[in-house]
């Protein structure tokens, strides 16, 4: 009986090709996956260098004039865009973020009242606390419901919006009591829903692939535009809150009140929350 060898496979150069675009194609969408799972977003298009399609830095001048004028017109009082996240919701029946006290009320010389409180509907401990915080609005307006002839004209509106996972949240107070100076406060809360935690200005950022060398000199330069008009017009007798353009607040790691929406981001800077003022700087990218 003749013992018979079985003939080696012989694999042609096509075959060898094929199989390692397999395996390259394979190990690529593991890694793919893993840094989506774990590392938050990534913009396909930019890890294979394709054009982004973010709106974010390419405004011309004239785009943002007019969205700062047209900025006390975004407070509608409801979210915007993003509605889903069912899975995240801590009332499934209701909306990520809702009203949750609304209304107005009058009393001749005493107060002038008109809030839309907003209740951010996630089941986590940090939104927990950001509800906590938002609290402080409805015991303002209980307190101005219990004054008698001050004189007091109070609003609170809010808009949200969900943009690339991120929940983002802005309210806007404004207080004028008898002859003291109007205040304006504007809180933002932004929450990064695919990680569940808050996230910075800095984070969006790099999200949205903008250069934060070059934001911090625009936002140095509109400062410094805006202080001139002070003085300006403190020259002519005005009594204008004024910018220290020095100040640390203006770096972008100190930068709390920021909101994304629409492929514009908004950086606030409302003097108003920490003294009677109502001056706020916007910075629009």
């Amino acid at each position: 009986m003749n013992v018979v060898i079985p003939e080696k496979k012989v694999f042609n150069k096509r075959q060898i090709a094929i199989y390692v675009i397999i395996i390259v194609i394979c190990i690529i969408s593991v890694v793919i996956g893993f840094c989506v799972q774990f590392y938050a977003r990534i913009d396909i298009g930019r890890l294979f260098g394709f054009e982004s399609k973010s709106e974010l830095g390419k405004k011309t001048e004239e785009q943002i004039e007019v969205l700062k004028s047209e900025f006390d017109q975004i407070f509608t009082n409801r979210i915007e865009n993003g509605d889903g996240q069912g899975n995240k919701k801590k009332e499934d029946d209701k909306p990520l973020v809702y009203t949750r006290i609304e209304g107005n009320n009058s009393k001749l010389n005493s107060y002038d009242v008109e809030v839309h409180i907003p209740y951010i509907n996630i089941d986590n401990e940090i939104v927990e606390e950001y509800n906590k915080e938002i609290e402080g609005f409805i015991e303002k307006t209980s307190n101005i419901l219990e004054s008698q002839n001050k004189n007091i004209i109070y609003t609170v509106e809010y808009v949200a919006n969900v943009q690339n996972d991120i929940l983002s949240v802005m309210i806007r107070s404004n207080l004028k009591e008898g002859s003291s100076a109007q205040r304006v406060i504007i809180q933002t809360y932004n929450y990064d829903l695919r990680n569940n935690k808050e996230i910075s200005l800095e984070e969006v950022l790099k999200i949205e692939d903008i250069d934060s060398f070059e934001l911090q000199n625009k936002i140095k330069n509109e400062i410094e535009i805006e202080q001139k008009k002070v003085e300006d017009l403190k020259n002519l007798g005005y009594n204008i809150y004024g910018r220290d353009v020095t100040s640390n607040i203006y770096k972008i790691e100190n930068s709390k009140q920021f909101y994304l929406t629409n492929n514009t981001l908004y950086i606030i800077y409302a003097y108003g929350n920490d003294t009677f003022t109502s001056e706020t700087d916007l910075i629009i990218i």
